[in-house]
């Protein structure tokens, strides 16, 4: 067997040695690049996503629990007592301030009637709200109110005629008994929910 001659021999160590230096420089490259699509949304993707598309358009930071079936009421209440003079309570709030989404009170009265309509509070609106923007169709979100003592299910229906609305079934139920009712709400682009255009003039 031929042997190489030691000028063969260090060239040949010099090149071995580049190789490895440089697998060494892309190793970590490939460890931190983003999974492929259909990957599971966690690790990488999950700190590095811009957060939840919304029916709105928009993208929310957290689902607070609705995409899992339960509105974590605790949650959506902190965020919103961290606005001052109560923005969510007059129902709009600005895109900068918007931190999870809201229905408006006519949207609950169409659903459920007016006067069981006003037992809910903002965070309840909040919970309607963040699953018209996140929860597909035929999913039930549930929350209690333990102030109130209501339990509410929410279930988006099906996507309706006009663009980004969705008919959606919401059940109370607490002490004056059972409520239910179905109604569509269409949503602005910072995520409020109003009721769809045909309803509110049928309503008149």
């Amino acid at each position: 067997m031929n042997q190489l001659s030691p000028k063969a021999e260090s060239a040949l160590r010099s090149i071995l040695l580049r190789a490895l230096f440089g697998f060494a420089l892309v190793l970590p490259c490939l460890a931190l690049a983003a999974p492929p699509d259909w990957a599971p949304a966690h690790g990488w993707r999950k700190k590095n996503d811009a957060g939840y598309p919304g029916y709105s358009g928009r993208y929310w930071k957290s689902d607070y629990g609705v995409e899992s079936g339960r509105c974590d009421r605790s949650e959506v209440g902190a965020v919103l007592g961290g606005f001052t003079g109560g923005i969510l309570g007059a129902e709009v709030a600005s895109d900068a301030d918007r931190a999870v989404a809201v229905v408006v009170g006519t949207v609950i009265g169409a659903a459920i009637g007016a006067e069981i309509g006003r037992r809910m509070d903002r965070t309840d609106r909040s919970c309607v709200g963040q699953s018209l923007e996140l929860v597909a169709d035929g999913k039930t979100v549930s929350w209690t109110n333990a102030s109130t003592r209501v339990t509410y299910q929410m279930r988006p229906l099906r996507a309706d005629g006009n663009e980004g609305c969705r008919k959606f079934r919401l059940t109370a139920h607490g002490a004056f008994g059972l409520s239910e009712g179905r109604t569509t709400a269409c949503p602005t682009s910072s995520g409020v929910w109003d009721l769809a255009p045909e309803i509110r003039v049928s309503s008149r």
